[in-house]
């Protein structure tokens, strides 16, 4: 069902995502999931690359060393099958995209035909304000009726469209605690945000207690000259801390017409990661952040997740 969310509810549905917390939730296991028990676990999903960027099959779990505050962990938890996804997607709708919307609207609808019939998606766009247009449903067919009504007009506020997916992603997880849902928002933005009422500190932060992988892509000015105001430099530096901090990936495109290779790179990793899952070592509840890092025993290959997670509190 299409609907608007306007900006005050955006806020609201930040500040409860941001009260509720990230720490990581009790799993409670079902004979198809890979987790075993009720602790409270971390789940990671990693991708591995080789050195020429391509995805790097075939490994197992002893390929793999998870590093907690710089102290290996046991990992009790691992799958290589593709998990479920529930995704946001979020495309800019400001004045400034009127020219190249149309390429943005074909390569989004090219990104939604690629998920798998098990995965959800939303579709909202923003300008200064928000639109949900299709809520999370598995229907490619509903999805792209929802992307091709978006049409232009009015200012940038990205981190508000932000928050809001955040607190969506953060409403369906907890409806469906049973479902274990790898969760991502893919967010295409041109340019720097203008009119937002949350900051990209506050974005951050509910960012970094959720477990949503954030890709960005930043659809740059063909002017050069535009490029180089502290606006851009600054949207530039915003899309790509997000993406790192979460796990996700930054894309930085001159011409919409590459925006279709972008999408598909970001459909075939959400679909060949891996799920690797433990229990900390440290058993302090005391709300702090948790850095976290993976290796692989393969040479040449690299693997990426969330930068950590906060720990459980009193």
């Amino acid at each position: 069902m299409n609907h608007a969310v306007r900006l005050a509810s955006c806020v609201l549905a930040a500040t409860a995502l941001a009260l509720s917390g990230g720490a990581p939730h009790r799993l409670t296991a079902t004979p198809q999931d890979p987790f075993r028990g009720g602790t409270d676990a971390v789940r990671l999903s990693v991708t591995v690359n080789d050195s020429s960027g391509r995805h790097v099959p075939g490994l197992t779990r002893p390929d793999f060393q998870v590093f907690e505050d710089g102290q290996l962990q046991d990992v009790q938890v691992f799958s290589s099958d593709p998990q479920p996804v529930a995704l946001a997607l979020l495309l800019d709708a400001s004045t400034s995209m009127e020219q190249r919307l149309p390429v943005a609207q074909e390569a989004a609808v090219g990104f939604v035909r690629r998920l798998r019939a098990q995965d959800v998606a939303q579709i909202t766009d923003f300008n200064n304000e928000i639109r949900i247009r299709q809520d999370f449903t598995g229907s490619a067919d509903l999805l792209e009726r929802a992307i091709r009504a978006i049409r232009t007009g009015g200012s940038t506020s990205m981190y508000n469209a932000i928050y809001n997916a955040l607190g969506e992603l953060k409403r369906v997880r907890v409806a469906t605690p049973q479902e274990l849902r790898r969760q991502a928002i893919v967010v295409l933005s041109d340019g720097e945000d203008t009119t937002s009422l949350v900051t990209y500190e506050d974005v951050l932060d509910a960012a970094k207690r959720s477990e949503v992988a954030v890709y960005t892509i930043g659809l740059r000015a063909k002017d050069p000259a535009m490029r180089r105001t502290s606006g851009f430099n600054e949207a530039d530096y915003v899309l790509r801390t997000v993406a790192q901090e979460t796990g996700g990936r930054v894309f930085f495109v001159d011409d919409a017409a590459q925006l279709p290779a972008v999408y598909t790179q970001i459909a075939d990793e959400l679909a060949n990661q891996y799920l690797v899952g433990y229990s900390s070592k440290n058993a302090k509840r005391d709300g702090a952040w948790r850095l976290v890092a993976v290796r692989v025993a393969r040479p040449g290959a690299t693997a990426r997740t969330r930068s950590g997670y906060f720990a459980p509190s009193r």
